[in-house]
């Protein structure tokens, strides 16, 4: 969370947060608080933030901050209603932090290799709603929100990847899972970090399908371009294009690939196993 830059640069997102006296007077009680948390978290204070945010769910602006607190705190259930709460009141989403000069962006995970940012919208929230859910083995109810989604937001690449993410890991040897994990990256190319890791499940669901050439020429292609790619991502990448290189009977690249995953990084997923160390 950061604030809007300030039209005066001499003054502090903090000072500017902080209600004068004679606004106190007539100020709502649930306002003041979702401005005390909101000045709490510019200052750092996630622990105080939150405990102002509680007292303003039933702002829609509030239930969104203290979802992602809580979130980010591990704290499953209440994420869940708060959340919940923000995703009915979505319409009224944004309003005080226009208010305030606030920026409610999040960096969410998307998967292991990604993150994405999410603002205060149904999009967000779902999406919030979506990595709760995940973490609490809640798979049809994190795939509902995915789908409500993709029907809000049919090309959307981040819903896209979440959701091939999602179907992969909760039905992973479903042939007809593989299939539509594939219809879902139909016509994507390697434009983004975002869109490269589409093209990670893509080529796993080819790989389990047993299209084998056609998962190779993914990774590749996915591979092709490395700037603004973290380390995780073409690490993931590459590690997948080993796998299918031993599938393929190319033993001497797989291992190729393998031995110099493991000189980056030796604990990464069974390298060592594979080059029997």
């Amino acid at each position: 969370m950061s604030s809007v830059a300030p039209a005066l640069p001499s003054v502090r997102a903090e000072d500017r947060l902080t209600l004068g006296f004679f606004k106190r007077l007539v100020t709502p009680d649930d306002e003041e608080a979702l401005v005390d948390g909101c000045r709490e978290l510019v200052l750092g204070n996630e622990d105080n933030a939150l405990e102002y945010f509680k007292d303003a769910v039933h702002l829609a602006d509030g239930a969104y901050l203290a979802g992602f607190l809580t979130l980010k705190k591990e704290q499953l259930a209440e994420a869940a209603d708060y959340l919940t709460i923000a995703g009915e009141k979505h319409n009224r989403l944004g309003r005080y932090f226009s208010k305030y000069g606030i920026s409610a962006t999040m960096s969410l995970p998307i998967t292991d290799e990604v993150s994405a940012h999410v603002g205060p919208d149904l999009r967000g929230v779902l999406l919030g709603l979506v990595e709760v859910y995940q973490r609490q083995e809640r798979w049809q109810d994190a795939i509902a929100c995915l789908e409500k989604l993709r029907r809000l937001e049919p090309d959307d690449v981040v819903v896209k990847l979440s959701l091939a993410e999602l179907l992969l890991d909760a039905h992973p040897g479903d042939k007809n899972v593989c299939q539509k994990v594939v219809r879902l990256a139909e016509g994507i190319e390697n434009d983004t970090p975002i869109h490269a890791a589409l093209l990670l499940y893509k080529a796993r669901a080819l790989h389990r399908l047993g299209l084998l050439d056609a998962a190779r020429e993914t990774l590749t292609g996915a591979l092709r371009r490395k700037k603004g790619r973290s380390e995780e991502l073409l690490k993931a990448l590459r590690y997948e294009r080993a796998l299918v290189y031993e599938d393929l009977g190319q033993r001497r690249r797989s291992r190729s690939e393998l031995e110099k995953l493991y000189a980056e990084a030796p604990d990464y997923e069974d390298v060592a196993i594979r080059l029997g160390l």
